[in-house]
């Protein structure tokens, strides 16, 4: 097992490679949102089928394995798991682009998800080891910018090989890069020291859930994330079929408008708030909690601006808000979520947050998002995606509360976390 830590240089290359692996992780989970409009026509479906396809069929899978996994990676070599886990969902994703049913491709959904449930727990724990305190939250944000990274990717790439070649290629394109870079992983030589003593024996998942569920500021951080993820899912899902179907936009064109938006603009916002974390938090832990509040706060009055406006061009600037902080939340979350956890229940706290906030956001928001639109369908036609998708900002309200519950008791959790 090799030191990382114990270089800059190695650490950054490390931390780089995890972060390109998160953004793996989401071009091939963002890929189907980019084209469920063609998915919709070749399969005849109705917008709940796409949600059931976008929403429980991944989520449901990805959340319940991500607890094991991360079992295994809180006593096992981290990157030989991030290593496997990254082959399976690629191999998922490119086995959508030949999917001849409907059933196929939410089979291959749930591979993609089971095999996404290996990475996160695992990265975050290594980042964590990387990194002194004062240093990891601008490291994790570096980290969860692989979001904005892979979900530009996914709208460029995507919707071009979309629009000139169909949905399949698209599909199987976004699975090269991770067969690429997970031998990489599988060889295990990045593996860092852990900060704590390894004890394989201890402590038991029992033991995990008894503890945090003690720590009243982990599971305010996970409702809050949860419902953040709702409204970000519920809402990124739909929004390239909303802008096809109510303005007319190809795969294209929504591909890159909104990759300029989520990737450059998402990027500097997700980047901007762990360096602020790291800044703030120094002087009052709480405002690891408070960036997050910041960011729902500033993309509330936008949204509805932004799904109601007439006119195209009035509609994607004023997205351009709301979606540059749409993921601010997730590097002071993951930062709050190995805080208020020991060592040795970093990657289990971590797979509890993505289990529980991935049925809450990923299961529930995209399925609700396009039951509402079917629903609405006999009133408002091809415009129900434009009121259904208001549901999903409600959420963003409902996430501020729980941060700020958050907020109440994180530095006693932190203190409890680190007597461990």
């Amino acid at each position: 097992m090799n030191d990382v830590r114990g270089g800059y240089r190695s650490s950054g290359a490390v931390l780089a490679l995890l972060s390109s692996i998160y953004a793996i992780n989401y071009i091939d989970r963002q890929i189907l949102a980019v084209v469920l409009e063609p998915i919709k026509q070749d399969f005849r479906l109705s917008d709940s089928e796409l949600g059931l396809l976008a929403g429980p069929a991944f989520a449901l899978f990805y959340a319940t394995m991500g607890l094991p996994i991360a079992m295994l990676a809180d006593r096992a070599n981290r990157t030989r798991v991030i290593g496997w886990s990254l082959l399976c969902f690629s191999v998922a994703t490119a086995a959508c682009g030949v999917a001849a049913s409907y059933a196929q491709l939410l089979l291959a959904r749930v591979l993609t998800g089971i095999g996404e449930a290996g990475t996160g727990p695992a990265s975050q724990s290594i980042i964590t080891d990387l990194y002194p305190a004062e240093r990891r939250g601008r490291a994790q944000a570096i980290y969860a910018v692989g979001v904005n990274i892979g979900i530009m990717i996914a709208f460029i790439a995507g919707g071009y090989i979309a629009f000139h070649h169909g949905w399949r290629m698209a599909f199987i394109a976004a699975g090269v890069p991770g067969l690429i870079l997970a031998p990489l992983l599988l060889r295990g030589r990045l593996e860092p020291v852990r900060t704590g003593t390894l004890n394989p024996t201890a402590p038991t998942v029992r033991e995990c859930i008894a503890f945090l569920k003690g720590q009243r500021a982990y599971c305010w951080v996970v409702l809050g994330s949860g419902f953040s993820a709702f409204a970000g899912y519920g809402i990124a899902t739909f929004v390239p079929s909303f802008l096809m179907r109510s303005h007319g936009m190809d795969t294209w064109e929504v591909g890159l408008n909104f990759a300029l938006i989520l990737g450059v603009g998402g990027g500097i916002g997700t980047y901007l708030a762990g360096a602020l974390v790291d800044r703030l938090s120094r002087r009052d832990v709480k405002w690891m909690a408070r960036v997050p509040i910041l960011g729902a706060v500033a993309a509330l009055p936008f949204w509805p601006l932004f799904l109601l406006a007439g006119d195209v061009r009035f509609a994607i600037a004023a997205a351009v808000i709301p979606l540059s902080v749409s993921a601010v939340y997730i590097g002071p979350c993951i930062l709050m979520i190995q805080a208020l956890a020991p060592s040795q229940m970093r990657a289990r706290a971590a797979a509890i947050q993505l289990f529980i906030g991935n049925l809450i956001g990923l299961g529930l928001g995209p399925q609700v998002v396009g039951i509402a639109s079917d629903a609405l369908a006999p009133w408002f036609g091809q415009d129900s995606l434009r009121y259904a998708l208001l549901i999903g900002v409600a959420a963003s309200g409902v996430a501020i509360f729980c941060y700020w519950r958050a907020s109440l008791s994180l530095k006693s959790g932190m203190a409890r976390a680190a007597a461990e």
